[in-house]
């Protein structure tokens, strides 16, 4: 896959991982709780996980909602933080 198509995938499953627990990312950066920078950093990191199939069926067997990520998530740390109202 190339880069351009790995970094796609991994800011959509970022983005899917934020619906899921009820975080609107784009809300949560207009009101100064997550950095632009911070996203992009979790893209990053997330592109790093071994399993990113694994995480595509967590998500669909999760449409309905979660309340955490699973824990192969890295960034399970980032999301909880932000689920608590928290700013990073």
């Amino acid at each position: 896959m190339t880069q351009t198509l790995t970094i796609k995938r991994h800011a959509a499953l970022v983005d899917r991982m934020a619906e899921t627990l009820g975080i609107d990312l784009e809300e949560a950066t207009l009101q100064g709780f997550v950095l632009p920078d911070t996203l992009t950093d979790a893209v990053l990191r997330c592109t790093g996980c071994s399993n990113p199939d694994g995480c595509t069926q967590w998500l669909q067997s999760h449409s309905a909602g979660a309340e955490a990520t699973p824990s192969m998530c890295r960034n399970g740390d980032l999301f909880a933080m932000l689920r608590d109202g928290k700013r990073v």
